[in-house]
């Protein structure tokens, strides 16, 4: 019998594929992926027709600046807020939100909000 903790990988898993299915990025509009880890959490703007990525942030970019003060979700939303700047910067104002099987709550909720904050229209 596998572990609850398998369980649920396999889950989020199966809800990525459902939902990738049915979402694609372009470049006009990018599909904005998440990844969410025990200890850290990560944005990218993904161009699915070409396969490229077109920006990414992350809390370890936020460690490097000497910005990663403040509880999980505090830096989850600042994470959202740097996505938003590299898209402004590359001319990017909508995207798709990927939530990649994770509930939207939480750290999630706070990545898209800071991202939200930051001018991306989703």
């Amino acid at each position: 019998m596998k572990k609850s903790s398998q369980i649920k990988k396999i889950n989020r898993k199966a809800r990525h594929r459902r939902i990738r299915a049915k979402i694609s990025g372009t470049a006009r509009q990018p599909r904005f992926c998440v990844f969410r880890s025990n200890a850290h959490i990560y944005a990218q703007l993904i161009d699915d027709e070409k396969g490229l990525t077109i920006a990414a942030a992350s809390d370890l970019e936020l460690k490097a600046r000497g910005e990663s003060d403040g509880s999980q979700k505090e830096r989850a939303k600042k994470v959202g807020q740097l996505i938003a700047k590299k898209a402004e910067e590359k001319k990017i104002k909508e995207v798709i939100f990927d939530r990649a099987g994770y509930k939207y709550h939480g750290c999630v909720l706070a990545l898209a909000e800071g991202a939200r904050a930051g001018g991306l229209k989703f």
